[in-house]
């Protein structure tokens, strides 16, 4: 089954499932990296648990080799968006912000999911604004949960939702483009390409069998970015501080599934959690 303008791969329930067993190793490895975050680690020492956690667990780490990038995870700092290679030298310290995004491959299917968590103490500003892009990102995997429902709901159904969320939320936060979330599956980034921005009722169907990284960057100002000589690390034009957060999610008949929530996206979505893939509703 393809669409006739994206090479959308479509999953089985089974495959699906097994999309789930990725997803989790995803989420131990960023649940031991939240709780590693502090002032005097380094980037480099994030890296290496991360690594550690995901091999452990008989998976392998996805973004390692991807088309040449060298580490396990993007540890993006402050004005760093997304991409930022984790090195020994990006030491944290108190008041900083990170964004860790992570991905791992379990039997031949992928996770992908990024959290942004405080140094210490931070501004209260940035700590709004992680709350309001963690809302934005579960206002889109809703609106895309209530459209495959309705048999009507198109992909930007997700954009729109995310974008009204964020704009409803007060605050003047830049929300950066060319960049947004994707397809996955048997690889890492598939179509369809996910903005978080835009009108509803455009692109492909949301139907049961897909799989997408919904993965909503915001920040405290401009929304223009750059991308320094490294070729991988993305930063606000203008060095506003920026934050990054990201699930997958599958699409089932009977709803959908949060691959890399540990409870499968049941507290944020209630009955909106399929019970396909055996999610406990309590």
């Amino acid at each position: 089954m393809r669409t006739p303008s994206l090479d959308i791969e479509y999953k089985t329930p089974e495959q699906l499932t097994k999309m789930r067993e990725a997803g989790l190793v995803v989420a131990s490895a960023l649940a031991r990296l939240r709780d590693a975050v502090a002032p005097g680690v380094s980037t480099a020492d994030l890296d290496a648990l991360a690594e550690e956690t995901i091999r452990g667990a008989g998976a392998v780490p996805s973004f390692k080799g991807y088309q040449g990038f060298p580490a396990t995870i993007c540890a993006s700092v402050n004005e760093q968006i997304v991409h930022a290679i984790p090195s020994p030298k990006q030491v944290l310290r108190d008041g900083d912000v990170i964004s860790l995004d992570c991905g791992a491959i379990l039997d031949g299917w992928h996770g992908d999911a990024a959290i942004t968590v405080a140094v210490g103490e931070i501004d209260p500003k940035i700590t709004r604004m992680i709350r309001v892009a963690e809302d934005s990102m579960w206002a889109g995997i809703a609106a895309g949960a209530r459209a495959l429902r309705t048999g009507r709901g198109r992909l930007t159904d997700i954009s729109a939702a995310i974008e009204a969320s964020i704009r409803g939320a007060g605050g003047r936060y830049g929300i950066v483009r060319g960049y947004g979330g994707h397809g996955i599956g048997t690889e890492m980034h598939q179509d369809p390409h996910v903005l978080n921005y835009g009108r509803p009722g455009k692109g492909p169907r949301l139907v049961p069998g897909m799989a997408l990284a919904i993965e909503p960057m915001l920040t405290l100002g401009s929304p223009d970015t750059a991308e320094l000589a490294d070729g991988w690390t993305v930063i606000t034009r203008d060095r506003s501080t920026a934050v990054h957060v990201e699930h997958t999610v599958a699409f089932f008949a009977d709803g959908v599934l949060v691959t890399t929530a540990e409870d499968g996206g049941r507290e944020r979505l209630g009955e909106l959690v399929t019970t396909a893939a055996g999610v406990p509703s309590s």
